[in-house]
Parts: structure tokens; sequence; C-alpha cells
């Protein structure tokens, strides 16, 4: 991104333009005529930059062509507030740890239908669109694909008309800057706000105090019970800073709510008088390190103990919000469940049942059992994972020392909770103990995910596959005694975003033979089917592949200084780095295919693509990282045999994911069966015409019954296979001992012939595959390795190749966020859309 600094500051501006100099005024600020566009950019450039056509830089066009945007969404987001507020609608509140936004300007301009005015107009004054996309950093606040499914839904929840709002925190660094040294991951801050946010609107008239620690007391009430008093040790401000999020070509705007942590008290005067100038502002310091950093590494206690304030933080806040909310119109809690609905993404926000219980106890005097009633039916919980090491558990201590009052309430939900189990299996010890909401052991744990689930009247997975393993393995105590609140809602993706926007020539193709309206129809998808034996129509879909990739190709070269064949066959893995989900495994066949073309064999060019951020404190997905680039180091090196290629795109993020789908022949989706819960890359690389080599796992399964098995390129274990292999004590050497191949394979890493310089550097890969090879990396090889060569076969004849692309096209209508999202507004929140009308007057309440 350019320094917004390089121009001369003393510069004096310019007047505005001559041509609008005794014109007609256009309104500047809601018109969508060009007159009124191009009005509009030049006043921010001169009113709100400070600069003239000459001084100012591509950081301030772009900012004055971001607030031009804003401009025209204040009327509709007003408006749609207003609506809100007049029509007492019930509103639907989604609270996430989680939102990768990613660029907003071109989603913006595409929903307001200025897309194209707006590139007209800007060439007229010799700018580019394109270089001014460019200037916008990514809105990083997430780590995969729980981020990104929560800014598809937030899109989906604007288009749709639904009253909904977004909470999460406004972190100052967002997901960390991957840079690669000598083949290592080396993070870096990110500093996405360090120039600012045109999106944004501060509200500090909307703060709110959060307190931590101390102690509570109670105290006699009137009716001879007592009341519970929490004297907090410490208190932070939470400031909110509101996102617009504008429904495609609707007059919808909801509202993201980020919150940012401010000190109850700036600066001690005494202390700086005193001469202690670092301990004067060592409260401000240590309070706003809350929102500081997108999950800060919690492999040490201070990490833990940070990570839950911030889950705390945002969530008191964001309770806070929607009771002040509530209230403004409502005189008592009897009908809050009727008006609010509060869906928990993931575990991280589950704090907020305890804390709108200690809200409505505490704060409004809700007797207990009417508190809980409302509390568990405005309460959905999604899960996210089969992993149950991902699934949060705080120590009872670091809960007692934090949140007093909060670990007394989950106490006593538990103990209520408890009863309730043991009426239901009266002699069943072991299964209470599964199900309480505290771990015992050593050291005393919170359960999350117990809380959640005890805590909401709805409990959905994200795939139907993963929502079946949830009732049958993860919280099959809890579907046995209210099978009544498990469901599936399978994850979607915008495709606003992932087709409209990223892939503009596909997006024109689709449009001119189904029409428009696909963009937010998602089934008339289905009508190209219609066109697949159209020679004419497979050609123009290969020429869009063929423009892509040859773009990314660029883009490779001139990230990598790299060069790649773009008429081979482009093999994308772009996701978090996890074992679990087998990058390792893509690599062990790079390896193979290496070696193959050292014997002579023919090998089909290919160029593997990989996109991935390991967690900071993952030793082992870096090594994978690392291990990918000595690949890469070597292969690529090897000017004899040229057929493939490695490109491992550093510091993976929404804005380059935009880049690469559009360009990709062959989606990898090959997680260990049973432990995705859903993938949404799988959806977008489907629905740009990639095709899926993968696993049974996650949302594959739907995929491939939506696209039909034979436009699907599947392998390895199931989920039951892979439990199988574990209690049978499946050791990976097993696999290596009866595929020569792979035992080829695993003696040249083993050799050190990857890094001669260290040659032990990769046995703990090493060890970790020849042993228990937990995730099945060695047991699927050989199914693997068959696989990729029945893709090689299929991709030699092109034109059924792009047949079957084009009928993934067509066939993963179903995979919109659209869908998803109407399915949640049915089934859990009861909500239904808001029209917004512009015209006449209207005021909030």
């Amino acid at each position: 991104m350019a320094n917004p600094n390089d121009a001369d500051p003393t510069r004096p501006s310019e007047a505005p333009p001559a041509f609008f100099r005794g014109a007609p005024t256009p309104d500047a600020r809601t018109g969508m005529h060009p007159l009124a566009l191009r009005r509009a950019f030049a006043d921010h450039l001169h009113y709100s930059r400070a600069r003239d056509t000459q001084s100012a830089t591509p950081f301030d066009r772009y900012v004055a062509l971001a607030l031009s945007v804003r401009d025209r969404l204040v009327d509709r987001w007003t408006r749609t507030q207003q609506t809100y507020y007049a029509r007492d609608v019930k509103r639907a509140y989604y609270l996430s740890a989680e939102f990768l936004l990613g660029r907003a300007l071109v989603a913006n301009l595409q929903a307001l239908d200025i897309y194209d005015s707006y590139r007209t107009v800007l060439a007229e004054l010799g700018h580019n669109l394109d270089d001014l996309v460019e200037q916008e950093p990514d809105a990083g606040l997430g780590n995969g694909g729980l981020g990104r499914l929560a800014a598809c839904f937030l899109d989906s929840m604007a288009t749709i008309g639904l009253p909904t709002f977004g909470y999460g925190i406004r972190y100052e660094f967002g997901i960390f800057e991957q840079t690669i040294r000598d083949g290592y991951q080396v993070e870096r801050a990110d500093e996405w706000l360090r120039f600012g946010n045109p999106w944004e609107v501060e509200r500090p008239e909307h703060a709110v105090p959060v307190s931590f620690g101390g102690y509570t007391e109670r105290i006699p009430d009137r009716r001879g019970g007592f009341r519970v008093i929490w004297r907090p040790a410490e208190q932070v401000i939470g400031v909110p800073f509101d996102t617009p999020i504008a429904g495609f070509r609707s007059n919808t705007v909801n509202t993201l709510r980020l919150w940012s942590a401010r000190a109850g008290e700036e600066f001690d005067f005494e202390l700086f008088n005193a001469g202690d100038y670092v301990h004067a502002v060592h409260e401000k310091n240590q309070s706003e390190v809350i929102s500081k950093v997108l999950y800060p590494n919690d492999n040490f206690d201070k990490g833990k103990e940070l990570r839950l304030r911030q889950e705390y933080f945002f969530v008191a806040c964001s309770i806070a919000d929607i009771v002040n909310r509530y209230r403004r119109v409502h005189p008592d809690f009897s009908r809050f469940a009727e008006k609010n609905a509060i869906q928990l993404n993931d575990t991280h926000p589950a704090i907020a049942i305890a804390e709108l219980m200690r809200v409505l106890v505490d704060e409004h005097l809700v007797a207990w059992e009417d508190a809980w009633k409302q509390t568990v039916a405005s309460f959905g919980y999604t899960n996210h994972t089969l992993l149950p090491e991902a699934l949060e558990r705080w120590p009872v201590s670091l809960f007692e020392r934090l949140l007093p009052r909060h670990l007394e309430i989950i106490y006593e939900i538990n103990r209520r909770f408890l009863r309730e189990v043991m009426d239901a299996h009266p002699q069943d010890h072991e299964r209470v103990a599964r199900m309480s909401l505290i771990e015992e052991g050593h050291e005393r744990h919170v359960r999350m995910a117990h809380l959640a689930v005890v805590g909401s009247h709805s409990v959905n997975g994200v795939a139907k596959l993963h929502s079946e393993l949830v009732k049958r393995d993860l919280l099959r105590d809890f579907h046995d005694l209210w099978p009544e609140r498990f469901n599936n809602k399978t994850n979607g993706v915008t495709f606003r975003r992932w087709l409209l926007a990223c892939n503009p020539q596909l997006a024109q193709l689709v449009s001119e033979k189904v029409g428009p309206s696909w963009v937010t129809e998602f089934d008339r998808l289905r009508e190209l089917e219609r066109h697949v034996d159209d020679a004419g129509f497979i050609d123009r879909i290969a020429e869009v592949k063929r423009a892509n990739k040859v773009a990314l190709a660029r883009i490779i070269e001139r990230t990598l200084d790299v060069s790649v064949d773009s008429t081979s066959i482009f093999d994308v893995q772009i996701k978090r780095l996890h074992e679990y989900k087998r990058q390792l495994l893509n690599a062990l066949h790079i390896v193979a295919l290496y070696l193959r073309q050292k014997r002579g064999e023919h090998v089909t060019p290919r160029t593997f693509i990989f996109g991935a951020k390991a967690a900071p404190g993952y030793r082992q997905a870096k090594l994978i990282i690392k291990f990918i680039h000595a690949v890469a180091y070597v292969v690529n090196g090897d000017r004899r045999h040229s057929a493939i290629r490695v490109a491992f795109m550093p510091n993976y993020r929404v804005s380059l994911a935009e880049r690469i789908i559009p360009a990709a022949d062959v989606s990898e989706q090959i997680s260990t069966a049973g432990m995705e819960a859903s993938g949404t890359g799988n959806m977008k690389l489907a629905l740009n015409g990639a095709l899926t080599v993968g696993t049974l796992d996650g949302a594959n399964i739907e995929i491939r019954e939506a696209v039909g098995a034979e436009n699907f390129f599947l392998f390895g274990l199931t989920a039951d296979e892979v439990i199988a292999r574990r209690r049978q004590g499946f050791q990976g050497r097993d696999a290596v001992a009866a595929d020569p191949e792979l035992r080829e394979v695993i003696d040249l890493i083993a050799s050190g012939f990857f890094c001669p310089e260290y040659r032990e550097l990769f046995h703990p890969l090493l060890d970790r595959l020849l042993g228990h090879d937990e995730y099945m990396m060695l047991a699927d090889f050989t199914a693997y390795a068959a696989c990729q060569r029945e893709v090689e076969a299929a991709y030699a004849d092109r034109k059924r190749w792009m047949r079957k692309a084009a009928l993934n096209i067509a066939r993963v209508g179903e995979f919109s966020s659209d869908r998803t999202v109407r399915e949640y507004a049915r089934d859990i929140w009861g909500l239904s859309p808001v029209e917004i009308d512009l015209s006449g007057t209207m005021s909030l309440r």
C-alpha cells in the first residue's frame, strides 16, 4: 500500500475543479449520476483529504473514493435502523470473535450499482479503479473459515433484508502479516489501521464500561432474600466503531459494531508529575492491549488470560448494547427473547450466556427462573469443530480471578442442570461427570462448549456429516437429553464476492446465459446445465479460465520470481495450515511426482499453489511450511525436469484468494475424514469451475452429491474407517512397507535431500508420520496418488474437463450463504425480512 505521506504536505490545495463553477450543483452526497459521482470524489479529495489533483497520492484518491461511496450508504443505513425501531422488529445479533472481511470498496460499489459508473468517471479523470482498489488493506480480523463465514453471513443478511447486527472486536492488529525468510514463516504485525479506516464511524457516546476481577458480596433485599453485588478491581471502556454492511441492490444497510478497548483512566498526572513516566500510562496500556491483537499466543498463562479478557470484553459490550437497545422500547424483560436472537459463532462468545444472566438477575432484578427462560430462548450456538482440544476450556482459577461473579453464575447453572441430568439418569454418575460444565481433575476447568449447549435453545453443525458426528460423538450425551435442540445448517459463501467481484468475466458469461438475477437467486445457476453440451459455451468458459491463469501466473512471477506454465494444471490448496488439513500429504505427492520425472516417466505439467498461515505457536505446522519451501526450492530449481512447479504464496488473505480461486483447475480438499467441520474454500473453488480432489469430509460430501460423483475426484478413508484404524493401532510405517513409491519418498526426505545443511530438520515430521500417523496421511497416500493419476487422465481431454467444470458451476447454487442464512432465520431466529422504504421521513424513537 502506498505511503499516504509521500506527497509534499506543505503544498497548498487547489480550489475545487473549474468545471463545477457556475454549473448546476449535483447531489454530491447521494446522487448516482456520473456528474454527482465525479463531484463527490473531487469534494472529498479537496475537503476531506486537503489535496489537489497534483499533490494527491493514490491512497488519498482511494480514501476520497471510499468516502464518496460511504456517503451513498448513509441514508440507507440511517433509514434501516429507523425502520427497525419504528416497527419494533425482532433482531438477530451475530457474536463472533472473527470477521475476515477483506476489502470493502468493490463490494460496496457493486451493492450500490455504481461500479461501472465510477470506473468510467475515474478513467475520465485519469485514474484506474483497479489501482485504487489495491490501496485498501485487507481487514484481516480473522484467521480462517470461521471469520470468512461470518463476513459472508453479514453480506447475505443485508441482501435478504434481515434485521441483524454483527458484534466483534476491532483488533488494532489483525491476523499477522506472513513473510517467508529462508523458507520459514516469520510473523509481522498487520497494521491494517495504520492510515485509518474510511468505512467506519466511531460512536464514543455508546461506550460501555467493562469490569474485571475483584469480589462479590451479598446484601439483603426488600423481599427477605439477597442481591449479589460485584465489586470489580478494574474497569476498561469499550468504544464502538460501526461499519455499514450493504445489501446487494437493496435499501438495507445493516451494522457491524466492533469494540475497541480504552482505559478507564487515560493518564495518572500524580505519577507523571512525580517523574514516574512509565507507570503514568501503565493503566492505559494494560487496558488497550485487550483489543490490540487477534488471538494472542495462548501457549502461556499470560496469553490465556488475555484471550479470556478479549472474549469477555466484547461479549460484555455487546450484551449491554443489546439490552440497552431493547430497553429503549420495552419496559420489562418478558418479551426479550421474542425480540432478540443471539447467535454464538463457535465457543469464543459463550460467556455471553453467563453475562446475560448477570445483567438480568443482578442489574435488572429479574427472577432467576424468568431470566434463564429468556436466556435459553434467545441464544443459539453454532459448533465449528470436531476437535475436542478446540472446544475452549478455561481454568477455574483464572475465572475466579478475572470473572468471579460469572463463575458463581456458572456454578448455579451447573447445579440446576446436573439435577436435570440426574433425574433423567439416576445412577449414571459417569454421564453426570461427562456433562458437567466443570471438568474435575488436577486442575478444574470450565467447559465453554457445555455452557453454550446448556444455555441455548438451538445447537447446529455446519455440514450434514459434521452435525451427525456432533450428535453421535462430540456432544452425544447432550443430544440424548435434548434431541430437539440439534440441527444442521450447511455453510455457504456469498456469490457476490466469490464470483461476481472476483471473477467478473465468468460472472458476465453466466449472466448472458441465465440473466443477472443469479447474483441473489442462487438456484438460477442450475439453468447453466442446458448449455454444457454447447461447444461455444464450453470454449468461452475455457477462455475465461485461461485468462485468469495467465493473470495469476504474472502475480506468481512478480511475487516469487518463479515462472510457471499457464497451460499446466493449476492445483490449489489454500487454507489455514493444520496437520488435519494435510498440506503435508500434498507435499509428499509432489515429491513422488518429482521422483517419477527423474526416472523419466511422463508427468503432466502441473503448478502446485499453496496459501496458508500457521498459528505462531504451532511448531509442527510451521515446519510443514518450511518443508513445502524446501521441496519448492529443489523442484523449481531443476531445469532439466520442468513439468512441475511449486508456488507458496506468502501472506494468504482474502484479496489474494480472490486472485487465486478464479484461476484454479484443481481444488485440494483433502482433510482427514471426520475432522473438517465444513470448509467453505471447497465451495468457492467449485463455484469458479475448479474440480475437487477430496475426501468424504465436511461439506465435500454434499458438494459431491450436488455436482455428481463423476465430476469429483474422491479418495481416502471414511470417518468411520479412520476411527477403526486408530483403534487398531495403525502405524504409518505399515503403509510405507506396502507401497514402494511411498517408501522411496520417505527415504529421500529422511536422507536430508531437501535440507543437506541440516539433514535431520524434517525428522520430526517423519516421526509423527511413521508412528501413530494421527491424521492418516500415509494411510491415504496410495489412494491419493491413484486419484491424482485420474486427474491427469481427465485433464488430457480438455473439452470433457471443461464440461465437468461447467457442471460444477451450475450445480453449486445451494452453497450460497443466502440459503444458509434463510435457514437460520427460519429455523433458529424466527426472523423475517424487513423492507426498507427510502421515501418520506422517519425519526428514531
